[in-house]
């Protein structure tokens, strides 16, 4: 692979509980355990962190794929990503699991399901978790 891009984040305090910020002093973000799992939720936390980035990470694949296949892609198109935590099944740490809703509106079901498949191939975190994390991806037109 050849690199285009590298960022650069440094976490600090307990992990979970402390301070995360980007090199570039771009994004600092409060972290904070979710009061589901025991924590004070005064803060976000890496799930949040994640789906955001998954959500417009997968909406911009979505886009250049279109693109490439020259399909007019709707201009209100959003993902909302869904990333849940909980205990993974041989006790021996967590686990994530991911739901996109993906609305294409003013596509056909059959064009906006092929749009999204599209988008997996060319998304760079539908491609880093394939086959190790649960992906549902709900398309609505």
């Amino acid at each position: 692979m050849k690199i285009a891009y590298t960022a650069h984040a440094t976490a600090n305090g307990g992990g979970r509980e402390g301070l995360s910020r980007t090199d570039d002093g771009r994004v600092t973000v409060t972290l904070a355990t979710p009061t589901e799992m025991g924590g004070s939720g005064k803060g976000t936390n890496p799930e949040q962190l994640f789906a955001t980035g998954y959500a417009g990470c997968y909406l911009g694949a979505m886009r250049f794929a279109a693109g490439k296949a020259k399909i007019d892609m709707p201009a209100a198109a959003t993902v909302n990503s869904h990333v849940s935590i909980g205990p993974r099944d041989d006790g021996e740490g967590f686990g994530l699991e991911v739901t996109l809703d993906v609305s294409l509106p003013g596509m056909s079901k059959e064009a906006a399901e092929d749009l999204s498949q599209r988008g997996h191939v060319v998304c760079p975190y539908s491609h880093s978790i394939k086959g190790n994390v649960k992906i549902t991806t709900n398309v609505h037109v």
